[in-house]
């Protein structure tokens, strides 16, 4: 079904170790509005979906791991360099403690990923309206993390990323208009 190129979607580089805003980019990782709720909701909500929508949930579910793979590359360079001091004055001590450089589904303020970040209601319009304000707070957030970093580099894949949502965002407003129209059609028997 998936052919796996292996690279990342867009370019990952950083100019310097900062577990601080690598702290921030788990928040995409394993948060709640983050790149694997994402992935989970879309391809989730594609089997109660119409058919003329499923391909686009698959496209863009599938494309959301490839953004949870740059965040996890983005998170593994800003921290593969740091002390056990520069982690604890980042705030990311106990994550150190309990999984030391290994990745784990948390957001930043360390609370574990779950199966309540996801939403799927069964129906088509509601369920892309959720997605529509699932890209829009991701992409919110991306620009919150450009505001707080100050590495050039690293903020280049990450603007990558925030206009990867907003595509998202206006395929998803695309469908709810063709769903919209289907529903709205009249029907004569």
């Amino acid at each position: 079904m998936w052919v796996y190129e292996k690279k990342l979607q867009y370019p990952v580089k950083v100019s310097t170790c900062n577990p601080l805003l690598a702290k921030y980019l788990i928040e995409q990782y394993g948060g709640a509005d983050g790149e694997l709720s994402a992935a989970l909701r879309y391809l989730n909500q594609r089997y109660t979906i119409p058919d003329k929508i499923i391909g686009l949930l698959n496209d863009i579910g599938t494309e959301e791991f490839a953004h949870l793979e740059m965040i996890a590359t983005m998170i593994y360079k800003l921290t593969k360099d740091a002390t056990p001091e520069q982690l604890k004055i980042a705030g990311i001590d106990a994550h150190y403690v309990n999984h030391d450089s290994a990745l784990f589904y948390h957001n930043a303020a360390g609370v574990p990923w779950q199966a309540s970040f996801i939403q799927a209601k069964g129906d088509p319009i509601a369920d892309l309206y959720e997605d529509i304000a699932a890209e829009e707070k991701a992409r919110a957030t991306y620009q919150w993390i450009i505001n707080m970093s100050d590495d050039p580099d690293l903020n280049d894949s990450l603007r990558f990323l925030r206009e990867r949502e907003i595509v998202h965002s206006q395929r998803f407003r695309e469908a709810v208009e063709i769903l919209k129209d289907e529903r709205d059609k009249k029907k004569i028997f």
